[in-house]
């Protein structure tokens, strides 16, 4: 057996994990490599340009034995790492929903990682949870919500900042299903439990449902359509509800959408929130995209009848200028949660916790441990204030109406269906094609075309059976130019088809 002194011997060069100095310097390196990154992220091609399989074929198949230069690494990453980004924080990135980012919002996030407070209940960090109360109810103010979804004395209200919105949808399915089964009579009547939202409704909520034990088979899509906007019909839910009542079944939940991810449609809420209360059905509204409008005083009628609903979530690292991952919950019975998903070890026992006189948001989530993210929504709203961040949503939109005014005034080419807020959804018109059933073919042809060049990015979706383009307008350093720039490579696009044509 070795003694301590062999062991020592192999390291006698090691250096100390965390110098204080050399963090400064090495810190202030990493903040210039990244405002440089910023500087110059319009020279990268927007889409990757690589195959499948090339970071493999570039670093060694084993991690180092010693210790590299930090030089060394910028190498790598500037020659092996960017090459393989698709760069969302590029000012001519338009696909999906952009992911915003802010300086005051990386300024948190220095501080949430840098603190590294674990905060799974008050005692670990006292800060870390009573910032995030206070984050939670000044958004929750910024949204006109009711006093139901707020802190207070005497109620159960509140919110919570979770990873994502599969999260937030998966806690209050579980804290439903088990109010649910207490009321009905026990985990024996799991296989009757039904769950509903329209075919619009993000896919990650049947992946929730089935996490929660929800059947497939009881997972209710309901078609929508172009005439009704791509919502979600009160009558149609409330027969497809009636039909499954008279088969036995137990309605359990229903996820509304405002901001559908293919098209930003809004559901009806007040009208759904009727057909919820008649069947006693837990009513979650995703609001991810959508909700950031609504601290708008011109778009908060989207979010009329949110009185009458359960829980909503929504996202600010999509809109509010606030890196991923950040997605804010609200629910009015905080107390279902924590029924569903308290866990006591011992080791996190405490008088306070067991006098109920503090919160403890590991009860509210899935997982134990949770990052110090309220720091860095705090420092957004705080740095920005209320009026700059309505200002940036407004500048979005009006940017959406000039691409949407484009579109309109050149007629090889329409709008599918009405923009709301800074989505854009286009295609080239059939009645304009020579050949109408291939409408198809050459707008795929044309994304291709232009997400090829590298100089933007663009994506599709299907709705209604109908194929089109997705202009989604919301990266931090898109401007004007950068509108002017893509709709003049669309039309560049739409002509090399024709041209391929003849």
């Amino acid at each position: 057996m070795g003694s301590l002194s062999d062991h020592d011997s192999s390291s006698n060069d090691f250096k100390p994990i965390l110098d204080v100095e050399e963090f400064r310097k090495q810190a202030h390196q990493m903040v210039d490599f990244i405002a440089d990154y910023y500087t110059k992220i319009e020279s990268y091609p927007v889409l990757s340009q690589v195959q499948p399989g090339y970071i493999r074929t570039r670093l060694p198949r084993t991690a180092p034995s010693r210790s590299e230069s930090l030089e060394a690494i910028y190498k790598d990453i500037n020659s092996i790492i960017i090459p393989g980004m698709t760069h969302w924080l590029s000012p001519n990135f338009f696909a999906f929903f952009p992911a915003t980012f802010s300086t005051a919002a990386f300024i948190g996030e220095m501080l949430c990682t840098g603190f590294n407070a674990v905060g799974f209940n008050w005692l670990a960090s006292p800060a870390v949870t009573e910032l995030e109360m206070v984050v939670m109810d000044w958004l929750a103010n910024m949204l006109c919500l009711p006093n139901s979804f707020f802190f207070s004395e005497n109620g159960n209200g509140g919110g919570v900042i979770q990873n994502t919105t599969s999260e937030s949808i998966l806690v209050t399915l579980i804290a439903a299903r088990d109010q649910t089964l207490d009321r009905i009579g026990g985990a024996d009547h799991m296989r009757k439990l039904v769950v509903y939202s329209s075919d619009q409704t993000h896919s990650m909520f049947s992946k929730a449902s089935k996490l929660a034990g929800i059947s497939p088979s009881n997972i209710r899509t309901i078609q929508t359509n172009l005439d009704g906007g791509f919502s979600l019909c009160p009558e149609k839910l409330r027969r497809v509800v009636e039909d499954d009542v008279a088969k036995g079944l137990v309605p359990l939940y229903l996820c509304a959408t405002v901001g559908t991810t293919s098209t930003t449609a809004v559901d009806p809420l007040e009208l759904l929130a009727d057909v919820a209360r008649d069947y006693s059905m837990w009513f979650h509204v995703d609001a991810a995209y959508g909700g950031s409008a609504c601290i708008c005083p011109e778009f908060r009628h989207y979010l009329n009848g949110i009185e009458r609903v359960d829980s909503l979530s929504m996202s600010p690292h999509k809109w509010l200028l606030t890196y991923l991952d950040c997605c804010c919950l609200w629910v009015k019975r905080s107390d279902m949660l924590v029924k569903a998903l308290s866990t006591n070890p011992e080791y996190l026992r405490n008088k306070l916790s067991e006098s109920d006189s503090v919160v403890d948001f590991k009860d509210w989530q899935v997982g134990t441990g949770r990052r110090f993210k309220s720091i860095r929504l705090w420092l957004v709203l705080r740095c920005y204030g209320v009026e700059n961040l309505q200002n940036h949503i407004r500048s979005d939109i009006r940017m959406a109406k000039q691409f949407e005014w484009f579109v309109r005034s050149d007629p090889r080419f329409e709008i599918v269906v009405p923009r709301r807020f800074a989505l854009v959804c286009f295609r080239l018109n059939p009645n304009s094609l020579d050949e109408p059933g291939h409408a198809e073919v050459l707008n795929r042809k044309l994304l291709d075309w232009v997400n090829s060049t590298g100089k933007l990015y663009m994506t599709h979706t299907i709705v209604g059976g109908v194929y089109m383009l997705r202009f989604a307008l919301g990266a931090t350093l898109t401007e004007e130019c950068h509108v002017i720039a893509a709709w003049k490579l669309i039309k560049e696009g739409a002509d090399e088809l024709s041209k391929s044509k003849n």
